[in-house]
């Protein structure tokens, strides 16, 4: 079809076929309108539901109870110190799983030999739960910080080395090939090609990954902690709070969705090219 015809159709024929467009994007005004649906329809369910009194306030509080459970438990001082050592234990552990995971998942997309003595144990490992290894970690390292983060590295590493490990399987050969012909080294090849061109799948990876973080961090926290969300949520329930409870997730919902956006930031500042 070519241009002339297109814009021979009429706007009803084209707007009735723009939500369904493939690989395409949509127009900003209809991108933020399904955005504000996406959130909005499950906030006014939830307002609608828990003010019928079709369901008890013990099982589904309303909004501005939850409100006014956050804004309770920040003026106490307790939800800041809450957030402070979940964001802590996140960040420690999947940091230190981005350290090892992204040199090891490149050097294992590059080299099949390192990929020949690290895939099958790898393999085996990531298919064992992180929660099992609680027992473990409390033995080895106590109930303290350190067992806390290693659960999130342990549970994030693997899948973190894996993604990146595949994300060098589409580097085009012919780069590889034409910067050997201009007399580049292995070296060069590996940080001055691979990496670079599979810099943007490692931001996705870890952005990926990161939730992962988050559902081990609550985990952890659920026991022996006096301190964070996950222990925040596990009161909660022990005390029949559950405006807490929600405060706790939604809390957690909005850290999470900061922190995607951060990452989507970072893609777009650090990889311009990727927009094009």
């Amino acid at each position: 079809m070519t241009d002339r015809d297109r814009s021979s159709q009429s706007p009803q024929i084209l707007s009735t076929t723009v939500f369904w467009r493939i690989a395409e994007d949509i127009p900003k005004s209809l991108a933020w309108t399904l955005i504000s649906l996406s959130i909005g329809i499950p906030f006014c369910t939830w307002l609608l539901l828990s003010n019928s009194g079709l369901v008890p306030p013990l099982f589904l509080p309303t909004p501005a109870q939850v409100l006014a459970a956050i804004s309770s438990l920040w003026q106490a001082g307790d939800l800041q110190k809450d957030i402070f050592f979940s964001l802590f234990r996140v960040l420690s552990g999947f940091s230190l799983a981005a350290l090892v995971s992204i040199p090891l998942g490149t050097l294992m997309g590059t080299f099949a030999s390192i990929r020949a003595i690290m895939e099958p144990i790898i393999g085996i490992v990531r298919y064992m739960p992180a929660p099992a290894f609680i027992p473990l970690l409390i033995l080895y390292f106590g109930i303290d910080e350190l067992s806390k983060i290693l659960l999130i590295f342990i549970g994030t590493l693997f899948f973190n080395t894996l993604m990146v490990m595949d994300a060098v399987k589409f580097v085009p050969k012919e780069l590889i090939e034409t910067t050997y012909t201009l007399g580049g080294k292995r070296w060069q090849v590996l940080l001055q090609v691979i990496f670079p061109f599979i810099f943007p799948s490692i931001i996705d990876a870890c952005r990926v990954n990161m939730a992962a973080s988050w559902n081990l961090v609550i985990v952890s926290e659920l026991v022996a902690t006096t301190e964070g969300l996950g222990r925040r949520i596990s009161l909660g329930q022990k005390f029949l709070k559950t405006d807490e409870i929600f405060a706790g997730l939604i809390v957690i919902g909005i850290i999470g969705l900061i922190i995607d956006l951060l990452f989507r930031l970072l893609l777009r500042l650090s990889c311009r090219w990727t927009s094009d």
